[in-house]
């Protein structure tokens, strides 16, 4: 088990990597390095032999290989980014920097979304390396650029142009999974990550004829841009099940004494209650605009309007997304992938599942391990370009009021130290056994 010493290096190490900028902007406006160095020096120290990569300068990423007994087993990957979104200092009740540790909790940017758990990763593989202990299989480390955007600098990189850092993974863990919901009765569950929709960022133009503002025009880009957002802001996906929120459906279903009658998903999860938040993103595909731009001067009438759209679709229903993109968007106005990636769907009753319900149920006896489908996305796309079926696993025991899914991008972002006690625990008790 993680020793004592494994316990303060994950609290000092997630301070500390907050504490390093390493906000993500877009656009390749962002510098991981600092925080690369600072992984690279933790790993150096249990006498791991890091490399750090960068496809662009100050854009760095950092792999190392700690070597298991068995060379026949394949390997597996743990995974997190270094990078963050950006954080507004005068929303927050610290400074979104500061890495501040207070009532046992550790604030800022990232304290969730993810240097907890690169900090996990770090306190585990030392713990080793002070214990003498080697896992069953190769561990790759893989600590990422880039992932709260294109990932072009950070995993994608390393996928298409380093895959020889990552030969024999055939498996691969990283952030969103097995962490504490409570259902208000008493429950308590724990999401285990298996699939995640694909994102279909999409940019719609709409064009027309210019014209002066105060004459009758029925090809105005803009109204024909505007009936076309309408329709796909009001349009109601049908229901689609993929095998893990089957999965998740059924043996919530189980646990509340429920039928599960997946011919009436909205039913169902009408009787779930709060634990139908853990599929109600994931039963759909979905479609929403973000974004619009249009025009230069009020009485002109603009030639051509654009609109950004967040589209998800999951495991094997891009074809239909596609298909209704292009009905919703009618013939005046044209789409194309702005940002697209594959959406994954992961096994669940795979040994490797297995070993993570087990290292969850362990130290959480309470608690009830459920499968889950995120709706967004993460590194695991890119990574499956190798071959890598990724799951979510980056564990916390979280106190009943606290809100996960809020910390993701939200104001004041935290994270108690007793969630991060239990994540190197779990972490460390999966990762010796899988």
């Amino acid at each position: 088990m993680a020793d004592e010493q494994a316990l303060d290096e994950v609290v000092t190490f997630t301070s500390d990597l907050i504490r390093i900028d390493t906000t993500n902007r877009g656009g390749g406006d962002c510098r991981e390095r600092p925080a690369a160095e600072y992984a690279a020096a933790r790993l150096t120290e249990a006498v791991l032999e890091p490399t750090l990569l960068e496809r662009t300068k100050g854009r760095t990423n950092v792999v190392a290989r700690f070597e298991g007994t068995d060379p026949s087993a394949d390997a597996l990957l743990v995974h997190g980014h270094l990078d963050v979104v950006p954080a507004q200092a005068d929303e927050w009740s610290v400074h979104p920097f500061s890495g501040e540790i207070r009532d046992g909790v550790v604030w800022g940017r990232g304290a969730v979304d993810m240097k907890n758990m690169d900090a996990m990763i770090l306190a585990v593989v030392r713990a080793w390396a002070r214990e003498g202990v080697r896992p069953r299989r190769d561990v790759v480390i893989a600590f990422t650029a880039d992932e709260e955007a294109s990932a072009e600098d950070g995993s994608g990189f390393l996928a298409d142009r380093h895959a020889a850092l990552f030969e024999g993974c055939t498996e691969g863990i990283s952030e969103s999974g097995a962490f504490t919901v409570h259902d208000g009765t008493g429950r308590q569950l724990y999401p285990l990550s298996a699939g995640e929709r694909g994102t279909g960022w999409m940019k719609l133009t709409a064009r027309g004829r210019a014209a002066h503002g105060s004459q009758p025009n029925r090809e105005n880009a803009v109204t024909r841009l505007a009936a076309a957002v309408t329709r796909i802001g009001a349009h109601e996906w049908p229901v689609r099940l993929t095998p893990t929120v089957r999965a998740a459906l059924t043996e919530l279903a189980a646990l509340y004494g429920l039928d599960a009658d997946l011919d009436d998903v909205d039913g169902l999860m009408e009787k779930l209650g709060p634990a139908a938040r853990l599929v109600e993103a994931t039963v759909r595909n979905s479609a929403n605009p973000t974004m619009l731009a249009a025009g230069y001067k009020v009485n002109v009438i603009p030639g051509e309007a654009v609109a950004y759209v967040d589209g998800r679709y999951l495991p094997g229903f891009e074809d239909e997304f596609r298909a209704t993109m292009d009905r919703l968007t009618g013939p005046d106005v044209d789409w194309e992938f702005h940002h697209h990636e594959v959406a994954l769907q992961s096994p669940v009753d795979s040994p490797t599942y297995a070993r993570m319900r087990a290292a969850v149920e362990e130290f959480a006896p309470e608690g009830h391990v459920v499968p889950y489908c995120m709706p967004g996305g993460t590194d695991a796309k890119q990574f499956s370009r190798l071959g890598i079926t990724g799951y979510g696993f980056s564990p916390l025991r979280l106190p009943e009021g606290y809100d996960y899914g809020a910390m993701f991008h939200g104001v004041d972002e935290r994270v108690p130290i007793e969630a991060l006690h239990f994540g190197v625990r779990v972490l460390d008790r999966f990762l010796r056994t899988a």
